[in-house]
């Protein structure tokens, strides 16, 4: 809901900026209920293999953490509610203890083939898998149940899709793959027909 990421992040600050630099400050839109995703923005986040996770410190540094599985591994739990299973890692826990002092946190999407990203506010805790053992089952990928150590919970309060200007597009090793099989096997029959002329 653009309304309600706007109404959200368009702060004072963000309006006087407006106005020194482009002389005016647009009114912004006001949306009192929290954002609802809809049919795009579930099956966008399902198809997504990473996204990046900011939140902000006790000392007001924000942080940002790639996180990255299965597509799908963010779990669209409802049209309010994501979540994702968190696995042994390096230990440093600076996320976890982000949200443990300010649960505000910011989710950036990105499709890069198709040079489209997706902005998500929402209001986070993060649970013990061993506390929540069916919740970690439901969340966690199969390959990742054995070493899930704790789980984000999601809030979503506002979204807003960015334009794609300036996205270059990326492509994963499955994706080039893909698009390389008709290729490969149109090679595969022209040297076929080589060969048998032969």
């Amino acid at each position: 809901m653009t309304g309600k990421f706007l109404e959200t992040m368009v702060t004072p600050a963000v309006r006087a900026a407006q106005e020194k630099y482009f002389g005016r400050a647009p009114a912004g839109p006001t949306s009192p209920a929290p954002a609802v995703l809809t049919d795009a923005e579930m099956e966008f986040i399902r198809a997504r293999d990473s996204f990046y996770l900011g939140t902000i410190s006790e000392s007001g540094w924000p942080y940002i953490q790639h996180r990255g599985g299965p597509a799908g591994f963010l779990q669209v739990m409802s049209p309010q509610q994501l979540a994702f299973a968190d696995v042994k890692g390096n230990r440093q826990l600076l996320s976890t203890g982000n949200v443990a002092a300010n649960d505000r946190v910011c989710l950036f999407l990105m499709d890069y083939p198709q040079r489209t990203r997706l902005k998500i506010l929402g209001r986070a805790q993060v649970l013990a898998a061993r506390e929540q053992p069916q919740l970690a089952t439901t969340v966690a990928p199969p390959e990742w149940r054995a070493s899930v150590e704790r789980i984000f919970v999601i809030a979503v309060e506002a979204f807003d899709w960015n334009c794609p200007q300036h996205i270059t597009p990326r492509y994963t090793a499955e994706e080039i793959a893909e698009a390389l099989t008709p290729l490969q096997q149109r090679i595969a029959e022209l040297e076929a027909q080589i060969r048998n002329r032969n």
